[in-house]
């Protein structure tokens, strides 16, 4: 039945629908997960907060994050993508809008609560609506497709830069977070778009809806799908099973654990920093993270090009290492200027486009190495325990910058250099995994994919380890 897909030549008008609502819930998903970045420039001097009080609200999205990737990715096998595509997308939208009840007395712990679950849903969708898509198109636009889904992200930081840069001085933070809350609307949009994935009805049986499912996304009758002559055995697939595949364990956790880390570590303390180095005033800074975000689009396009034309392995590797080269430069030369243009800035756009950009590669990877039926799982599983690099990033930032000051120049600049080293050390680890037990996926169905882990010996090592070469 899926023949029909892998025959397609140019994607259709519903099946861009779908692709057009995953890529607005990606938008709006990381503008509610980076927005707490701009509003933070605004009351950690108010507030007086410490580094360590700053590092538990930014991080604390990033704890949540973990389960919140694994628990919707698991339910995603068992209730389906759509339904999981729905209540993530209400999950942090709504703990987004409660933010602008924060308390003065003791409103950094409300902040830091709150983002908790803010982060179990920003995970959680990612973790669900890449897969999700990836099994709508044929496997020659899957690479290009997943990336697009998210080259759409850095748009969510460009908006939430813009708000704090000109919407804030007439809302304050606190309305900030109210619009936050608008992106709830998106679950409206995805029942009218979004159909449920067509394999993920033929894995528990239901392959007539599946068949309606196909057919409205390449819009013809359903009678012209043929049904398959044989109808598998309904399983349901044991989490343990994850295990029986440690090298796509290794990839995905360590692939997506490097890139957060570094990623996280620099772009949640981006605007304070840029506050430290420039000495501008904190719009000022918002504003310069708008070209900051814009190169994160640029580099989005740019690696999911590249997923497709020289493979996912080797492109892992160039972004991976791109990156720590950028905050390695930004360490040593955090204080020179170029022409009046700072040499910290111009590599932060760096490392945006390489670490930022590049999840563009790194996110529908985490799918694309797991058999089948543990697609949804493994997606959320990689992704999920990759979320710990939104704590180990930001917090081992600031520890190294002293968690105990409160943040003020002469505490935080002579730390700046071995923190940047710090967060490059991540992307390098992003790069050996690549290097090591990366899975080359260019130019195979989701079918193939399936059969090649079909061919697994009993011991769990992918025989012969073809699927790398």
């Amino acid at each position: 039945m899926l023949d029909v897909l892998e025959q397609q030549q140019r994607l259709t008008k519903n099946q861009w629908k779908i692709i057009s609502a995953a890529v607005l819930g990606d938008m709006l998903d990381f503008f509610d997960y980076g927005l707490i970045a701009f509003a933070l420039a605004f009351i950690v001097g108010q507030w007086k907060l410490t580094y360590g009080q700053s590092a538990m609200i930014l991080l604390s999205a990033g704890i949540g994050a973990v389960p919140g990737a694994l628990i919707w990715g698991w339910l995603a096998e068992r209730i389906g993508r759509r339904t999981v595509f729905i209540g993530t997308a209400l999950n942090f939208s709504t703990f987004t809008g409660l933010m602008a009840l924060t308390p003065d007395a003791g409103g950094w712990i409300f902040l830091a609560v709150m983002r908790l679950f803010v982060g179990a849903g920003v995970s959680g969708l990612f973790a669900v609506d890449l897969p999700l898509v990836q099994e709508f198109v044929p496997t020659r636009k899957r690479g290009w497709v997943g990336g697009v889904v998210t080259c759409c992200l850095p748009l969510g930081s460009v908006l939430a830069a813009i708000l704090g840069a000109y919407v804030e001085p007439y809302v304050g933070w606190r309305g900030l977070f109210a619009i936050g809350l608008l992106p709830a609307f998106l679950t409206l949009l995805i029942r009218a778009w979004v159909p449920e994935s067509p394999r993920w009805l033929m894995r528990m049986g239901r392959t007539e809806e599946a068949r309606k499912s196909l057919a409205w996304a390449l819009q013809v009758d359903p009678a012209e799908i043929e049904l398959p002559a044989v109808i598998g055995e309904v399983k349901r697939t044991p989490y343990r099973e994850l295990f029986k595949f440690p090298r796509s364990m290794a990839v995905t956790v360590l692939s997506s654990l490097g890139t957060q880390a570094a990623g996280n570590g620099i772009g949640l303390w981006a605007p304070t920093l840029l506050v430290l180095l420039l000495k501008v005033p904190p719009g000022r800074a918002s504003f310069l993270m708008i070209w900051v975000a814009m190169l994160g689009f640029v580099g989005r396009f740019a690696w999911a090009y590249l997923s497709d034309a020289i493979g996912r392995r080797p492109s892992g590797i160039l972004l991976s290492f791109g990156g720590a080269v950028s905050l390695v430069i930004a360490g040593l030369f955090h204080d020179v200027f170029l022409g009046g243009v700072s040499v910290f800035l111009l590599m932060l756009m760096a490392q945006r486009f390489f670490g930022d950009g590049g999840y563009a590669l790194v996110g529908p990877y985490s799918a694309e190495v797991w058999p089948a039926a543990l697609r949804g799982s493994g997606m959320g599983f990689g992704y999920g325990l990759g979320n710990l690099g939104k704590i180990v990033g930001p917090l081992g930032l600031a520890l190294i910058v002293g968690s105990s000051d409160i943040v003020k120049p002469q505490a935080s600049l002579p730390a700046l250099e071995p923190a940047m080293y710090y967060l490059a050390a991540w992307s390098v680890i992003s790069g050996l995994a690549f290097m090591l037990w990366g899975i080359e996926v260019k130019g195979r169905s989701i079918e193939e994919i399936d059969e090649q882990f079909a061919r697994q010996t009993p011991t769990g090592v992918q025989a012969g380890h073809a699927a790398g070469t």
